[in-house]
């Protein structure tokens, strides 16, 4: 049924959770699954410190990125899958505009993210990376929520 399985990660158990679904759905479509995740200077969650500048945060930020990426591919391996990877960044792109330009330029036709499911205040405070996503590509997108699925 899916061919191209795109899946952005960003370390989170929730989006490994969201690749482990991937795997399962690559294992029985016999696609192919390409992980990706986003460097850019609006990511909440780098822990750097606020006052260095991007560029001084780059490399570190890009190091890391790409141990996520390996770590990612060879979990999707280890469960059957055939994954390629590819670290994603741009200077002025929003996350789920690069994602979205991933899947069109790679022909993706399912996006599998793993969402945190956060509600009230909490989505108010934090947004929806996925929901962004969802309204930004022209595929299907696959929401998959962690067990509790609180948001916590």
């Amino acid at each position: 049924m899916y061919q191209r399985i795109l899946v952005p990660l960003d370390g989170s158990e929730t989006s490994l959770q969201g690749l482990d679904e991937a795997v399962r759905m690559a294992l029985r479509d016999g696609a192919t699954l390409r992980l990706v995740h986003v460097l850019n200077k609006f990511r909440r969650t780098t822990g750097f410190a606020s006052h260095a500048s991007y560029s001084e945060l780059l490399p570190g930020m890009k190091e890391e990125g790409e141990q996520l990426l390996r770590e990612a591919r060879e979990r999707a391996e280890r469960g059957g899958a055939k994954a390629e990877t590819k670290l994603l960044s741009s200077l002025t792109g929003g996350l789920s505009e690069m994602i979205a330009d991933e899947a069109a330029d790679w022909h993706a036709d399912l996006i599998v993210i793993g969402t945190h499911g956060r509600r009230g205040i909490e989505r108010i405070l934090w947004g929806s990376d996925a929901e962004q996503v969802m309204r930004a590509v022209n595929v299907r997108v696959l929401l998959v929520q962690a067990p509790g699925g609180d948001g916590r």
